[in-house]
């Protein structure tokens, strides 16, 4: 496999990769795109990408609260990035995890922003191990041809290496790439802690309109997960 284009690390094939599906949560998560600001008003856009921000994080404490040390991530902008940010983070202050980036395709990030492409830099380098799941280095997605089906075989590819998902997921996108993650994570009968737009709303409808209020509550919202089986 070549080396990633935005760092320059080492990328894995998904055959030299050795996954730990019973430790490991497949993260997944629409783009900033999909985040709707609190009562539809601008002025509570920062509000609402700052909760959605605090979920995940929450979440991945739960999942790490239940047992589970792995984390798969698309490497995508928003939920993917943010959720990888946040694990890193985690990681620099000590604890004993993996982050295992799957990327898409070699050229994945040509169209990211520049900022995008920092963070995804800094992410990278913060990742145990990145599979890059295309093996083709030239090949580019497409709506039609050859580059159509990357980002199913991104997206099944880390649901098949997990035993449980953690997804930002609003049900009114079901043409998107989490739907996809999502549904073949349920039809595998795998737990999925998910959450929209609409639960960090009524969030915000008992906290009030004040982020650290809002980050309190949050903070307080008990664990989806149970406790994994501790190995014999």
């Amino acid at each position: 496999m070549p080396r990633s284009l935005t760092s320059g690390i080492w990328l894995t094939s998904p055959e030299h990769f050795i996954p730990q599906p019973e430790k490991t949560v497949c993260l997944t998560g629409h783009r900033i795109k999909s985040v709707v600001p609190y009562r539809n008003d601008s002025a509570f856009l920062e509000l609402t990408v700052t909760g959605i921000q605090l979920l995940l994080c929450r979440y991945i404490d739960m999942a790490i609260e239940a047992g589970y040390t792995s984390f798969i991530d698309g490497l995508s902008t928003g939920a993917d990035l943010w959720a990888a940010q946040y694990i890193s983070r985690l990681k620099n202050n000590g604890a004993d995890l993996k982050l295992i980036g799957a990327m898409p395709y070699l050229r994945h990030a040509e169209r990211f922003r520049p900022v995008e492409q920092e963070i995804l830099r800094k992410v990278e380098l913060s990742c145990d191990t990145v599979v890059c799941t295309a093996s083709d280095p030239d090949i580019v997605y497409s709506k039609n041809g050859a580059g159509k089906e990357l980002y199913r075989t991104r997206n099944y590819f880390m649901a098949d290496c997990s035993s449980a998902g953690i997804a930002y997921y609003n049900h009114s996108e079901f043409r998107s790439g989490t739907h996809q993650t999502v549904a073949y994570l349920n039809n595998s009968g795998k737990q999925v802690a998910e959450f929209c737009n609409e639960d960090l709303y009524r969030i915000i409808d008992e906290a009030g309109t004040d982020t650290a209020a809002v980050r309190q509550r949050i903070s307080l919202l008990p664990s989806v997960f149970g406790p994994l089986k501790r190995e014999s």
